[in-house]
């Protein structure tokens, strides 16, 4: 039987169609709705953040909040990303300068940063990666030092807090995603949180064509809007959160019993005063004991899908290459991480079994 690298996190039908039951007496399906606007209260009480704004997928809600601070000129940010981080800032006409990233966690490298500004420095865009923590008390000190902006993608880390201090706290804003694909979901589906209420009213007007009123629109905006099925899929998914972290961590803890103690296979670290929430579970081979693309083969070949996450690196695109500043021998460690790293599979409801099944091709798959 297929094992795939992920399942969407689903409530039970029965739960949804509850949820959903309403609509049909209120045919009110989009628009700021009822649904919207309770998901939006819950989210705001779990992520520790006063201003929530619901957007129809991650990417355009990280548009957005670079759009609205109206941002001109270069972003540092990280090659070691899905594409949407830097075609985000591609996207508003900003220039991103790439920063490397720590071998441990695989997280910006903060200590790098400063010898990247310019004067033509405007933000910062870090990037949480697998569920780890940016160094936000250094990037913060940073960017209050130089005057920049820090708006995090905080795809990977919802729930995840640090001395009791939520992900969706740091920096000026952080962009969630709730995509299907995430630990939490609301089939597609995004946010920004900020404490900064100017940006939440801004962000209200750029999801909404920069509608303000039935006859008032002072800026021009696009469409990206929550609709009510996708935040009624975002409160059934929020009441068993807790629970899906902590099934998830079983999954994360019998890898790490299974794989632990192999040379040429490097584990994901726990970091330190850090709550995860056990989104992805990345392992780094070495090139010589194991080589990742060897074992992504064997895995294929008995029907484990795991995935190359992120591979290939950013800089590495083509549609960005040739494009000055986009070079991926700039950035080593990055490059060598995505050369090595594999993504296995995790989900609430993976089997023991074959979470077994699956260390097993690993190990069979050592080079010799």
């Amino acid at each position: 039987m297929a094992i795939n690298v992920t399942r969407s996190s689903m409530p039970a039908f029965e739960e949804y169609c509850e949820e959903i039951r309403e609509l049909w007496d209120t045919h009110w399906l989009t628009n700021n709705g009822i649904k919207l606007r309770t998901l939006q209260g819950k989210l705001q009480e779990y992520l520790q953040s006063p201003y929530v704004a619901m957007f129809t997928n991650g990417h355009l809600a990280l548009e957005a909040v670079l759009a609205s601070m109206e941002l001109e000129g270069e972003v540092i940010t990280t090659p070691y990303s899905f594409a949407s981080t830097t075609h985000a800032i591609v996207r508003n006409g900003l220039k991103p300068v790439f920063c490397d990233i720590r071998s441990d966690d695989y997280t910006m490298d903060a200590s790098k940063i400063e010898a990247l500004i310019t004067d033509k420095t405007c933000a910062i865009v870090p990037v949480h990666v697998y569920g780890n923590l940016c160094d936000a008390e250094a990037i913060d000190a940073i960017a209050k030092k130089h005057n920049l902006k820090v708006i995090y993608d905080a795809a990977h880390a919802f729930g995840v807090t640090k001395n009791g201090q939520a992900a969706a706290t740091f920096g000026d804003a952080s962009m969630f995603s709730f995509h299907a694909t995430k630990m939490f979901n609301t089939i597609e589906g995004g946010a920004v949180a900020t404490n900064d209420k100017a940006l939440y009213d801004r962000l209200a007007l750029e999801r909404n064509f920069g509608i303000s009123g039935p006859e008032d629109v002072p800026m021009i905006g696009g469409n990206a809007k929550m609709n009510e099925f996708q935040a009624a899929m975002g409160l059934c998914n929020l009441r068993h959160v807790d629970e899906n972290i902590r099934a998830r961590k079983h999954v994360h803890d019998l890898y790490m019993e299974l794989l632990g103690g192999h040379e040429g296979i490097t584990l994901p670290i726990s970091q330190v005063d850090v709550e995860g929430c056990y989104v992805y579970f990345p392992v780094l081979f070495d090139g010589e004991n194991y080589r990742r693309d060897e074992v992504f083969d064997k895995l294929t070949a008995l029907d484990i899908h795991t995935r190359k996450y992120f591979y290939p690196l950013i800089t590495d695109f083509e549609c960005y290459r040739g494009m000055d500043g986009f070079d991926s021998s700039a950035t080593p460690i990055a490059k060598s991480v995505s050369d090595q790293i594999l993504t296995l599979p995790l989900y609430p409801d993976l089997a023991d079994e074959d979470i077994r099944r699956i260390c097993a091709g690993i190990l069979a798959g050592r080079h010799i």
